[in-house]
């Protein structure tokens, strides 16, 4: 029995001393990128942003992660996190998580974390803005807080307090969970303090969106001009999902019906799920039901797609190269990074890239290159130059900046 238990404990050991790779291959500071970086490289960001106006750039998907700690933040984890014998996995994803934010000092760990994000955003010389993103408690159909089920708690008013801290950097959102007894007046707060996106996480928070009982607060959405920006397809970002059925595209038929604008982040590029316009609730993937509601002519206007994570090793290439190919709804589709996750070194593959035929060798040393200094900028370069190896199809010019049918 005392040798299972050493072993468990040399197990997790060797597991955790390798988070700190796992969760970012650093090899300098973000303003270092500026000297080591060869022409190549150089090259590479200039085109990125060449025919794009600074000021119209907009990353739509940028978290915020707080312990409560390193100032009067309100955020919080959960504590499961914080347990490495009773719940290994959960601690070590945070481990890996905190070693890609940046997080050296867990007593100052808030700070940190925003420090790092503006340091990687300001260092980009026409660097445009990031939508930063709150993440509400999740509540129970009853409106009572379940505190259990919550991973973590970013407030809006933590948000806005950085929005204003750093203005030239972020845009806030709102993250509102329709259950709670106070939903409509808190949307209704936070929109006149200027909050144009609302942010969900379904399977995690315990949302189902196509729930009836939510239609007053998408009414009260559609007369406030809120946006939508939910997570769709399956979870693997954090552990103790709630329902991973709740991420079905499907789902977002309700809140677009009622004429919610809806962004679906990463074009629900995970997983599969039933497929419930079909009577006999065959499992399709995910990004498939995504694709139909997308080419239902009544949603033009109103449905979106948001390509981050669709980059990522844990993703179908053959989802990033429809994506590609599909330049009919480039128009509908937005950009977002997703940070801190590009900046978990096990989810980026310049390689598979490059040999699905993506990117060309010499755009892969000089992105690599990038990555290692600035993980933030990597990811925005490398969705710029990503192109179809049949057709040298890139995504459009508009799906990185400011959609005009959008907030």
């Amino acid at each position: 029995m005392k040798s299972s238990v050493n072993l468990a404990a040399i197990a997790l050991s060797l597991l955790l001393s390798a988070c700190s790779y796992i969760g970012g291959a650093v090899r300098g500071t973000p303003s270092e990128l500026d000297v080591i970086a060869g022409t190549d490289a150089k090259r590479l960001i200039e085109f990125a942003f060449a025919d794009l106006e600074q000021a119209n750039i907009l990353d739509h998907h940028v978290h915020v992660f707080g312990l409560g700690t390193g100032g009067d933040t309100g955020a919080f984890a959960n504590p499961n996190i914080y347990r490495p014998i009773t719940h290994p996995f959960k601690y070590i994803q945070f481990r890996i998580y905190k070693h890609a934010a940046g997080i050296k000092d867990e007593d100052n760990a808030d700070r940190e974390y925003i420090q790092r994000l503006v340091a990687l955003a300001r260092t980009i010389k026409r660097h445009g803005k990031y939508l930063l993103l709150p993440f509400d408690k999740t509540f129970n159909v009853d409106g009572t807080v379940n505190l259990e089920k919550t991973a973590f708690y970013v407030p809006n008013e933590y948000v806005f307090s950085l929005s204003e801290e750093f203005p030239d950097v972020f845009i806030p959102a709102m993250s509102v969970h329709p259950y709670r007894h106070d939903a409509i007046q808190t949307l209704e707060k936070w929109a006149s303090r200027g909050a144009h996106y609302l942010k969900w996480l379904p399977n995690v928070m315990g949302i189902d969106p196509s729930d009836p009982r939510i239609d007053p607060f998408y009414r009260k959405m559609v007369e406030l001009g809120v946006a939508l920006l939910t997570h769709v397809g399956e979870d693997q970002a954090l552990e103790g999902v709630d329902d991973q059925s709740l991420g079905n595209p499907l789902h977002l038929r309700r809140p677009l019906d009622l004429g919610v604008k809806v962004i679906a982040a990463h074009c629900a590029s995970l997983g599969k799920d039933k497929d419930l316009d079909d009577p006999r609730k065959p499992k399709v993937d995910n990004f498939d039901l995504f694709m139909r509601l997308m080419d239902e002519r009544k949603y033009e206007g109103l449905l979106f797609g948001e390509i981050s994570a669709t980059t990522f090793v844990n993703r179908r290439p053959e989802i990033l190269l429809t994506l590609l190919e599909r330049s009919d709804i480039h128009h509908r589709l937005v950009n977002g990074s997703d940070y801190p996750l590009p900046a978990i070194n096990i989810l980026i593959s310049t390689r598979r890239l490059m040999q699905h035929g993506l990117l060309t060798p010499d755009q892969r040393e000089a992105l690599n290159t990038i990555y290692g200094f600035n993980p933030l900028l990597f990811d925005f370069v490398l969705k710029r130059v990503l192109s179809h190896p049949d057709t040298g199809q890139r995504f459009a010019s508009s799906v990185f900046e400011r959609h005009s049918a959008l907030p």
